[in-house]
């Protein structure tokens, strides 16, 4: 087929952006200057007749133009980098950047890290931690692994670890808490999901009290504050069993609510690579090689 001129440099920073989210961090990767960047965009866009890009107070959000080219441009690019890592002889890597969920990075990811290592040389793995609000495309992630019910819009999710919540403590405070509502006497830690602690008292048949003070979005920064003795935290309980057999923490019911669980999530117009489906096959169990 007849091909016009292609504009492969302004072609290639447009995709970069895309992954990165931002002007500055694709002029990071690329190094060169953010204005060399955004003059490559706006020829691009020049060329095409569309705007690719609304530069709102939020940051770069892509318009329905720009999400058509990036998923053709990111495949021609991998296919083309793929080739050509075979013609020069060399061993084929493939950078995966993942998002993770701080508990579940520490509590379940890291300790087996090595593993997927070890079995697949071949993927350059690059692991970036948040609080579980992340922006995949935005942050120039491929994937995400999220807490919560797997319905994000423009998503597709696969699920992972169930993790119910307990409360958990300083093993000190349990002999202060013999029934559930013994809860209501002490310091309830509150993460930002505000109808957790309602949800495991009715789970418990008890009342629960008013909830008051700080809150975070973090269940390190809960699990760290609870070890401390400041109080109890509603926290996944297979994500801390390493705090509990080193008694940092412990769980004085048996009791638990699930609110939710781990998923493996990607931009529905995504192609998926072959790093990010082995990735996801090592994560699930389907593949434990």
């Amino acid at each position: 087929m007849d091909r016009p001129d292609l504009p492969l440099n302004a072609l290639r920073v447009f995709e970069v952006v895309m992954r990165q989210g931002s002007f500055t961090k694709a002029a990071i990767e690329l190094r060169v200057t953010q204005a060399a960047v955004s003059h490559q965009v706006a020829r691009l866009e020049d060329l095409l007749g569309a705007t690719l890009f609304l530069r709102t107070s939020q940051g770069l959000v892509p318009t329905d133009e720009g999400r058509l080219l990036f998923p053709v441009l990111e495949h021609g690019f991998d296919a083309m980098a793929r080739v050509l890592d075979r013609l020069g002889g060399r061993r084929n890597i493939e950078v995966l950047n993942i998002g993770v969920n701080t508990t579940f990075a520490l509590g379940w990811l890291m300790p087996r890290i090595e593993h997927f290592r070890q079995a697949h040389p071949e993927i350059d793995l690059r692991i970036s931690t948040n609080n579980n609000r992340v922006e995949i495309l935005r942050e120039g992630l491929d994937m995400a692994i999220r807490f919560g019910t797997g319905g994000w819009t423009g998503h597709e999710a696969i699920p992972l670890n169930e993790a119910p919540l307990a409360p958990l403590c300083a093993p000190a405070l349990t002999s202060r808490l013999l029934v559930p509502a013994d809860l209501a006497q002490q310091t309830l830690l509150r993460s930002y999901r505000s109808a957790e602690w309602k949800a495991w008292f009715e789970a418990a048949g008890a009342d629960c009290p008013p909830l008051t003070g700080p809150v975070f979005d973090s269940s390190v920064a809960l699990a760290e504050l609870a070890a401390s003795g400041a109080g109890a935290a509603l926290l996944p309980v297979a994500m801390f069993e390493s705090w509990i057999a080193q008694g940092r923490l412990a769980q004085p019911f048996g009791i638990t609510v699930s609110m939710g669980r781990y998923y493996l999530a990607w931009p529905s117009d995504r192609r998926v690579s072959p790093a990010m489906s082995v990735f996801s096959s090592w994560l699930s169990g389907k593949n434990a090689s």
